[in-house]
């Protein structure tokens, strides 16, 4: 087979994007997310919840997504495999930066919902590719992402209000009861607990549907 020529678009492909991806999370990092440096919408009210949703909300979103898609394309052990590896370094980043935030007083590697992270990343993979089961209908996929989707924000709210350790669990009790937005117990934090799992259950399915119509898909023997 002839080695293809390099093109111009091999450098925009192979370095452009790639710098342009680590920008972007460098501006989200410091600029977006309410823990950054400047957190340019504040640390309360809407903005700041658009500034979470948009910076640790797309972030748990890509460690999901990813063994959600390939669930739905490939099969439940392909979905939980990924969902362990993507779930297991979400987890040890968490951890480890909230154990820097309070050490030596708490561990947060020892922190139950921490681990929710892992938990709920195999368990989306796996429930979206046992409910999908191998099929290209969109429906169906539709309908095996937000299923899974919903059910491990569930649990991860569960994790979070229950078995969090106290620093944690004092500012989710707060969000929860909070009425900032429309005056509404829980609202505020039920939007941004639930709203990224929802757009995430739609959005992947619509991405693995068109991955099947150019055949990029893994190869079933």
């Amino acid at each position: 087979m002839e080695t293809p020529k390099f093109k111009l678009s091999d450098i925009f492909n192979g370095i452009i994007i790639p710098l342009i991806l680590v920008l972007l999370i460098y501006v989200i990092a410091i600029y977006v997310n309410p823990g950054g440096n400047h957190h340019i919408f504040g640390l309360t009210g809407t903005w700041a919840a658009l500034g979470a949703i948009f910076s640790t909300g797309f972030a748990s979103m890509i460690v999901l997504g990813v063994p959600l898609v390939l669930g739905l394309l490939w099969n439940k052990w392909a979905g939980g495999a990924a969902g362990f590896i993507m779930g297991g370094m979400y987890y040890l980043a968490n951890a480890g930066l909230y154990t820097g935030y309070y050490a030596p007083t708490y561990n947060f590697f020892g922190d139950l919902s921490m681990l929710g992270y892992l938990v709920c990343a195999i368990i989306i993979g796996y429930m979206a590719g046992a409910l999908n089961n191998g099929s290209t209908s969109f429906k169906r996929m539709l309908g095996a992402g937000l299923t899974a989707a919903l059910i491990t924000a569930v649990l991860q709210a569960y994790f979070n209000y229950t078995l969090a350790l106290k620093p944690s669990m004092n500012m989710n009790h707060a969000a929860w009861v909070s009425t900032q937005w429309l005056g509404i117990a829980g609202f505020y934090e039920g939007f941004i607990a639930f709203f990224p799992s929802i757009v995430l259950g739609i959005v992947i399915p619509v991405i693995a549907k068109v991955m099947t119509w150019y055949g990029l898909q893994p190869m079933r023997h």
